[in-house]
């Protein structure tokens, strides 16, 4: 049975103890006795089992021989010629999976904090509740891992039939209901009141859950206010006091070691669903190294942001770090921590809407050869993300979040965009609207050129739950972080000894975050496409199985 975080120790509330099916926070009125729904459904090991020479399936591990092909391109005068090549790898996925996962959210009593916790609670208990709609039941509906899923073949028998199996029976991964979720914030709310504050969950979901709810209270968070907007000081009665910000980190780690100890996990994820900040300044000698950074937190400098702080934090503790919102958090002197551990970080800025909708339409009107001259997107909302948005240096962190998401698919065609010429005029306006709530609207116009100088409009309505779009992000970022840091691969002439992981700056986490942090020197990927198929198909290399392609020879070949 679920129980409150010990005495003395707020910030976090464990799912992995498991709740038992058909019980209730306050009563028994709504709650589901059926079958688990689909997206929360549990695979065995074996569910997708490959068999073939270049696979082993051991007690631990499995491990997969992979060929990579690739391109090679030079450019001679005015023509090009292409080398095909191939890379000789070895994937070794460890499938001892957590039994517990820690997850931390910096920001745990705002409306992404609030939701994840009700909404785990209510799928592991397989809760139904009333809607003026009618019943409505527990799902993970918007999650990537949990319900969707990948082409694996064609059945045997049937060639014309494609296999298709959940994404994430491909390898062992953990179960969100499995999370053990924790946290900090300004504000000591408990996490009942917050979920009431969000107004995101209906009336009646809200009722099954506010009694052990209330019962969570957020652990102490640190709080510069240069960083967000003044409008958020009224939040902030829940604060780790001082300026000190080297006691500030040590704090910070502690919190970390406490976690883990009394929720018995050994692994811990963090990630930022806290306000936006501004951007920090990148100052050489403040922020350029791992060493300048170390330095300026134990002089306290003023351009370090409470983010960079929770960052260096994790990093130093061995636990990966996400950065869900669009400031510049992993600042090159957290990059260089991270690759000195080993561990990994990622961001920025979850990917939730209009943006994911954007990367998805302007990659289309590009490979279908028309021209977009301008991107004018408008979104008002109402909660308290687009409250702290309404400052202008808050706003500008966004802006650029959401403006550079069209950047590499204008690089990508040089007949639409010859060299020299500048992209689509991209605008982005955010509106603060305390009517709406949580429920934001996004206005969107893409202007084009297209044939013999005509002119095409498109234009698009979304409006959303953005909390119930965000929540699913944190469930996937956490579920492919925690997966992809139990994968390690060798290359092809290497010492059995020399396994290495994926690059620290965890790239593959694109397909769910706006600005995607890169290797340095790696292209950045915003089209979604792209992203979805790169996760695809590094699964897919994981258990020794080619890319998926669309060629259809099969089918396409006259005999």
């Amino acid at each position: 049975m679920i129980t409150p975080a010990p005495p003395g120790l707020a910030g976090d509330f464990a799912f992995g103890g498991g709740i038992p099916n058909g019980t209730n926070g306050c009563d028994t009125v709504g709650v589901s006795s059926g079958e688990t729904g689909p997206t929360s459904r549990r695979y065995p090991r074996d569910f997708v089992k490959v068999n073939a020479p270049n696979v082993r399936h051991r007690t631990c591990h499995i491990e997969a021989d992979y060929v990579y092909h690739n391109t090679s391109v030079e450019q001679r005068g005015s023509s090009f010629v292409a080398v095909p090549t191939s890379t000789k790898y070895t994937f070794r996925t460890d499938t001892d999976v957590p039994a517990r996962l820690g997850v931390m959210l910096v920001g745990w009593g705002g409306n992404n904090g609030s939701t994840l916790t009700a909404s785990l609670m209510a799928n592991r208990r397989n809760l139904s509740w009333r809607t003026k709609n009618g019943p409505e039941t527990a799902n993970f509906y918007g999650s990537l891992v949990m319900a969707s899923t990948v082409k694996l073949g064609v059945d045997h028998q049937d060639p014309n039939k494609e296999v298709y199996v959940p994404l994430r029976s491909m390898l062992p991964m953990v179960h969100p209901e499995d999370f053990v979720l924790g946290g900090w914030d300004i504000s000591k709310t408990d996490m009942a009141a917050a979920m009431e504050r969000a107004m995101v969950l209906e009336p009646d979901l809200q009722r099954q859950l506010v009694k052990e709810m209330r019962g969570m209270v957020p652990l102490p968070s640190i709080y510069y206010p240069d960083f967000i907007a003044a409008n958020q000081e009224g939040r902030a009665d829940n604060v780790i006091p001082g300026n000190d910000k080297w006691n500030h980190l040590q704090r910070l780690r502690q919190d970390i070691r406490n976690f883990k100890e009394v929720n018995e996990v050994e692994k811990v994820i963090v990630v930022w669903t806290a306000n936006t900040e501004r951007f920090s300044d990148l100052l050489p000698g403040v922020n350029d190294t791992w060493t300048n950074l170390r330095a300026a937190i134990a002089s306290s400098h003023d351009e370090v942001s409470p983010s960079t702080m929770f960052a260096v934090a994790s990093v130093l503790e061995g636990c990966a770090f996400i950065n869900g919102s669009p400031q510049n958090t992993l600042v090159p002197g957290v990059i260089e921590l991270a690759e000195e551990r080993g561990v990994h970080v990622g961001g920025d800025d979850f990917k939730s809407g209009q943006t994911k909708l954007k990367s998805v339409l302007a990659d289309f009107l590009v490979n279908a050869g028309i021209k977009p001259l301008s991107i004018v997107s408008f979104n008002h909302l109402g909660n308290n993300d687009g409250r702290n948005l309404s400052a202008p240096e808050q706003f500008r962190s966004k802006e650029i979040s959401k403006s550079s998401v069209v950047d590499d698919m204008v690089e990508s065609n040089k007949l639409l965009y010859p060299e020299g010429e500048k992209g689509p005029d991209h605008t982005v306006v955010i509106k603060y609207v305390p009517a709406v709530s949580d429920s934001k609207r996004a206005l969107d116009e893409y202007y084009s050129e297209i044939f013999m100088g005509g002119k095409s409009i498109i234009s698009t309505y979304n409006v959303c739950e953005d909390s119930l779009l965000a929540t699913p992000l944190i469930i996937d970022l956490v579920l492919l972080t925690e997966l992809f840091g139990r994968i390690q691969v060798r290359k092809e002439g290497n010492a059995e000894t020399n396994w290495i992981k994926f690059h620290p700056v965890l790239s593959i986490l694109s397909y769910m975050l706006k600005a995607p942090n890169t290797p340095p020197g790696a292209p950045v990927i915003n089209s979604l496409t792209r992203q979805r198929a790169a996760i695809d198909n590094i699964l897919r290399a994981c258990i020794g199985l080619q890319p998926n392609n669309d060629m259809g020879l099969e089918h396409k070949l006259y005999c």
